[in-house]
């Protein structure tokens, strides 16, 4: 009886022994689990084709049964695939379950897993069962998702471009409409997002990186941005992007983030055409009050030396001296005149927004000027120095000549120094075929460190002289620049100052 025990046993191991070769040789990954009463997990059995398809090593397999699980496993599956297992131990009922797992050479593949659970005699919780790649079925859904989801953002989009950006690969789904908004083929399009980022023109890019990522960091609840973009015919479009992560990892990490295309290229257009109406309001308003400063600096000579002439003619008994005072009126009138024909053709000028040249002798214009302030010259003594070649000329508009040369010889005088002798230099160059004309006196100077940035704003002094108005350097300046030329100054505090006008003719 006991031989034939014996040989019953014997058989019966032979007959285990030929299925397990021939288990293991099936395609089919097949397994078996067990789990013992203190937690202990172990591999009794593990087909060929499980040890091949996981890229197990000798080393690998003699690993604790957990520590080969977790190495497998991808680690955002690793504890709902424990739960899983622990959910069906204690429930001794099947178990099925879907997880990903990181191979060696093969990378990330998604696993669907089914086994029976059994309780044997000793209280050990055995699974047997077989798994399947499901990789090829799990893109299929995700693409379907995609799908779907594009096609819902769609219907609210409507007619918007639609983006869909995955952060873990870099790539970037652009729809149709998107692609056509940058003037390429009306199809989908799937590429690296850098491709795409390069399309952003330099000035806007780190406010567009900075506001995308804003969003990424989860500091803003959905990211938004308006930038310029490259379109295949080379020309930029002003696009509005919107968007919002919809997916991320369990450590709060983005995964993915979804939004649309607004060609916004036609509203940008005309904010910059009212920009530019306002521009174009607020220089005419400018130019409205600068003419009117215009009038009263420019008549104000005028009257100071009618105002002189009338009194000597009232105080004067000597016929000469009042004949000779009757011809100083004569020419201060007919110098009234020309001014006041100036400043109309001034008014037309600034009404149309057209500035009006001429080709100007500057030695005529400095010479009208200094007749115009001989009385202020003669009473101050001020040294002239004219360095002017005859027959300069210049390109420019004669009311504005006058009002330039009237009020920088007036701050000169105005602003001599107590401890010298007055004198003003007038010096033409011409370098390069750019024109300018220095204005050079040895009065009190302006402190640039201190005055530099303020020193021609409208009302700003930088004296104590009783006539300081703070507006005659606004208005010079404004009339240079109205031309197309560049003012540049040079001062030194009790030294003196030099005013460098550059000429642009070619406006």
């Amino acid at each position: 009886m006991k031989l034939e025990t014996f040989s019953n046993n014997l058989l019966l191991e032979e007959k285990i022994i030929f299925y397990k070769k021939l288990i293991s040789q099936i395609p089919d990954l097949i397994f078996q689990v067990t789990i013992s009463k203190k937690g202990e997990v172990h591999f009794p059995f593990l087909s060929r084709s499980v040890i091949t398809y996981f890229e197990l090593t000798d080393e690998e397999l003699s690993m604790e049964a957990y520590d080969l699980l977790k190495d497998r496993i991808a680690s955002d599956d690793f504890n709902d695939f424990l739960k899983s297992i622990d959910d069906s131990k204690n429930t001794i009922k099947p178990w099925s379950h879907e997880f990903s797992v990181i191979l060696p050479s093969k990378g990330i593949r998604w696993v669907k897993g089914k086994a029976s659970v059994e309780l044997d005699e000793k209280g050990n919780v055995i699974f047997y069962g077989r798994l399947t790649d499901i990789s090829e079925k799990k893109e299929q859904d995700l693409r379907i998702k995609l799908s779907e989801e594009r096609y819902q953002f769609a219907l609210e989009a409507s007619k918007k471009g639609i983006w869909d950006l995955n952060l873990k690969t870099d790539e970037v789904f652009h729809s149709s409409q998107s692609m056509k908004m940058l003037d390429f083929d009306e199809k989908d399009h799937v590429d690296l997002h850098d491709k795409w980022e390069d399309r952003v023109h330099p000035d806007d890019k780190e406010k567009y990186l900075t506001a995308i990522q804003l969003h990424l960091d989860n500091k803003t609840p959905f990211y938004e941005n308006a930038k310029r973009m490259l379109s295949k015919t080379g020309r930029y479009k002003w696009i509005l992007s919107r968007g919002k992560v919809i997916e991320r990892d369990k450590n709060g990490a983005p995964k993915r983030i979804i939004g649309t295309h607004t060609d916004i290229s036609i509203q940008k257009e005309r904010e910059q055409e009212l920009e530019r109406t306002h521009e174009i309001v607020s220089e005419q308003n400018s130019r409205l009050l600068n003419f009117a400063h215009i009038v009263s600096h420019n008549l104000r000579s005028h009257v100071g030396n009618f105002n002189m002439l009338l009194k000597i003619i009232e105080s004067e008994n000597n016929a000469g001296n009042i004949s000779e005072s009757y011809s100083h009126l004569k020419s201060t009138s007919d110098a009234l005149t020309e001014t006041i024909d100036h400043l109309k053709e001034l008014m037309d000028i600034q009404a149309g927004l057209v500035h009006k040249r001429e080709n100007l002798d500057l030695n005529y214009f400095l010479k009208h000027t200094l007749n115009i302030l001989v009385k202020d010259i003669n009473e101050n003594g001020v040294i002239i120095i004219n360095e002017i070649p005859e027959n300069s000329t210049i390109a420019f508009n004669p009311a504005y000549l006058e009002s330039i040369l009237l009020n920088f010889t007036t701050n000169a005088i105005k602003y001599s120094s107590p401890d010298r002798k007055p004198e003003i230099k007038y010096t033409f160059v011409l370098q390069d075929g750019i024109k300018s004309l220095e204005i050079n006196d040895n009065g009190l100077g302006i402190n640039l460190e201190k005055y530099g940035d303020k020193l021609f704003g409208m009302y700003k002094t930088f004296h104590k002289h009783p006539n300081s108005r703070g507006i005659g350097l606004f208005i010079t300046k404004n009339q240079i620049e109205a031309m197309g030329g560049t003012l540049n100054i040079e001062s030194e505090v009790g030294v003196g100052t030099t005013f460098k006008i550059y000429f642009n003719e070619e406006v």
